[in-house]
């Protein structure tokens, strides 16, 4: 099964979403059936369960094994398993294959039900009081008139599984950026994750950055619609006030790719290079940053090239 025929127009704020579920056994021991949700963009196919072959040891009891795809050996992760589910079906269960950040994993569910497109307006972040209960393993919630869907956080569970490939702090070095420099570059850094948020913050501080951040691309939009109302009001550079915009795609209300847009767009704050920095950063979905006017790519777990990428942009778009 192939994920979905339909090309969506970057910028427009839409996503797809395949939903999938778990069928299983609620707390008060009743048949329940969880639902779930991954971008489109992630998913490469949908398959029956195939021929599992087990591995001596795992770093986690939920990865059951490894099969063959194409030549291809693939690492199978049961989601019940990882989510703490117990798992009661009568039906067949099904294998959706995954690749971001350049690793292609799969994922055992019970079934799949559509592809859904929807705006990430439509999108609610997690509750801290949910993200909690869920260890964060959602980023986002979308409400159905017959139920509730909940965004998968795939990074932050093979993160989790395999600490090597999440994304990692450099050792301390030298900065980049002269602190006492009365020119400090200024980045916004946007992100709906707290934990990449402050690590991505934290690395460009370290650099000798001047560092703002947001959760989302709409609260990142309202202080860069601020900062352009200063920049006009003052007869200023907006490089008085801002020198590069640092978003993820994914994220509740608006996406980088929408935001990257609208910066793009406008005459004033157009001037800003703008850094995509996500894990949906591969060869088959580079055209679409390129298609917002995106300055730089980068996937997550390049974050050592990040502080470096972004001072070569500022200063080719402002030379001191």
């Amino acid at each position: 099964m192939a994920p979905s025929n339909i090309l969506l127009e970057s910028g427009t704020n839409e996503l797809e979403i395949v939903e999938f579920y778990l069928d299983g056994v609620n707390p008060e021991g009743e048949k329940y059936r969880w639902y779930f949700g991954v971008n489109v963009s992630k998913v490469l196919e949908i398959i029956r369960l195939p021929k599992i072959t087990a591995l001596p040891s795992t770093p986690h009891p939920c990865v059951v094994g490894t099969f063959n795809l194409r030549s291809k050996v693939i690492p199978l992760i049961d989601l019940a398993i990882w989510l703490n589910i117990k798992v009661e079906s009568d039906g067949k269960p099904i294998v959706i294959v995954s690749e971001f950040n350049r690793i292609v994993n799969a994922f055992l569910v019970s079934g799949v039900t559509r592809i859904h497109r929807l705006s990430w307006e439509n999108v609610e972040p997690p509750s801290s009081y949910v993200a909690d209960f869920s260890e964060h393993s959602f980023t986002g919630v979308v409400k159905f008139p017959d139920h509730i869907l909940l965004l998968l956080d795939m990074e932050r569970i093979i993160w989790d599984i395999n600490p090597n490939l999440a994304m990692q702090n450099e050792p301390d070095k030298e900065a980049t950026v002269e602190k006492s420099d009365s020119h400090v570059y200024k980045a916004l850094v946007v992100d709906d994750s707290t934990s990449i948020r402050k690590m991505i913050v934290n690395t460009l501080e370290r650099d000798g950055y001047q560092v703002f951040s947001d959760v989302n691309g709409k609260e990142a939009w309202d202080r860069l619609v601020q900062i352009k109302e200063q920049s006009v009001a003052a007869n200023a550079p907006i490089s008085d006030y801002l020198h590069i915009v640092v978003t993820d795609i994914e994220m509740p209300a608006m996406d980088g790719h929408n935001l990257c847009r609208r910066i793009k767009d406008d005459p004033v704050l157009k001037e800003l290079p703008v850094i995509l920095f996500s894990s949906l950063i591969n060869d088959a979905l580079f055209h679409k940053g390129q298609s917002v006017g995106a300055d730089d790519q980068v996937t997550k777990p390049e974050i050592s090239t990040l502080t470096q990428r972004a001072k070569t942009l500022i200063e080719a778009k402002f030379p001191r």
